[in-house]
């Protein structure tokens, strides 16, 4: 494939809005995605990814894992002026408009992939999501991005399996629980543990029609990157490649990176390399490349950008 077509199958999907989710001097901070941009622009990988600007998510979408009652619940918070909705998460003014374009930016790059018309995609948002419950914020989190994203691929009939790979330092307990008992989705967790949110053990493996499909792969803070990797590899092989997803969905925590002032678990700039080349390995074989990824977490803002370029650059490896 010629290099110019190739470059045209990656979108990133952005909204100014993210940067108007004010959390004061807390490490979720506007200044992550800018670092991000920032660093994308300045080694030319920008203008190798189309820019996207979503639409914000209806609530109708957003009420497919989240109760309409904690959705009304966060609009209120916004429009009197913000709060905390847990001692960790914090609601301003913008945060109504951040949270359903992250919800947007999410779902439109998923839908994008799984209709063809990109090959891989990273939604850039913040709030992130992967640790928000149907009815409460936690961790930073205001409503699951992620998990609405494959509910609305589902809804839609535009997937019948998706995998979601989670591969933030915390585990993604509001993904686990939205879809535990959903035979359609296969949830792998890769994280730190024990450590927050205490969700994520090995026997937490799903329930009913579901049972067998939540992965969760616990790890010390000891754990070497090369340790990582192998086990990372090893679960697309034998769990995600024989689940047949249609696409597969990402949630790209990047505090794994060993001086994140939030957590860490010993990886360095180029082992994100590594993580995005095996998903793309995994997606080339079993669903035509298709990948979507979703911002979590990351919070050194000397190494964020360095280390999402290294994952698309991982990524789009089989692109070039």
């Amino acid at each position: 494939m010629p290099k110019e077509m190739a470059l045209a199958r990656t979108a990133m999907f952005f909204h100014t809005s993210f940067l108007e989710h004010k959390t004061g001097r807390h490490v979720e901070c506007p200044e992550r995605v800018s670092v991000i941009r920032t660093c994308m622009a300045g080694h030319g990988l920008a203008a190798q990814v189309e820019e996207v600007s979503p639409e914000p998510a209806s609530v109708d979408e957003i009420a497919l894992i989240h109760s309409r009652e904690y959705i009304q619940r966060v609009n209120a918070v916004a429009e009197a002026g913000g709060g905390w909705a847990d001692p960790d998460t914090l609601i301003s003014p913008g945060t109504w408009s951040a949270a359903l374009h992250a919800v947007g930016a999410a779902c439109e790059s998923a839908e994008g992939v799984a209709a063809g018309r990109f090959e891989k995609t990273l939604a850039l948002v913040r709030p992130p999501g992967h640790h928000a419950e149907r009815s409460a914020a936690r961790g930073f989190c205001i409503f699951n991005n992620i998990a609405v994203a494959a509910a609305t691929l589902l809804e839609d009939s535009a997937a019948r399996r998706i995998a979601i790979l989670d591969f933030d330092v915390h585990h993604g307990n509001g993904t686990q629980h939205a879809f535990y008992g959903d035979g359609r989705v296969l949830f792998v967790s890769f994280h730190r543990h024990p450590f927050y949110p205490g969700t994520g053990a090995p026997e937490e493996t799903g329930e009913g029609e579901g049972l067998g499909l939540t992965v969760n792969v616990p790890l010390s803070n000891h754990t070497t990157p090369s340790e990582y990797l192998s086990l990372w590899r090893e679960v697309l092989t034998e769990r995600v490649a024989p689940f047949a997803p249609e696409i597969i969905l990402v949630s790209a925590g990047f505090d794994l990176y060993r001086y994140d002032p939030v957590a860490g678990l010993n990886f360095e700039v180029e082992d994100f390399r590594e993580i995005g080349a095996a998903i793309a390995n995994t997606a080339d074989a079993v669903c035509g490349g298709r990948v979507a990824s979703v911002l979590e977490g990351g919070y050194d803002l000397d190494a964020l950008g360095p280390c999402v370029e290294a994952y698309l650059e991982g990524l789009r490896a089989l692109e070039a």
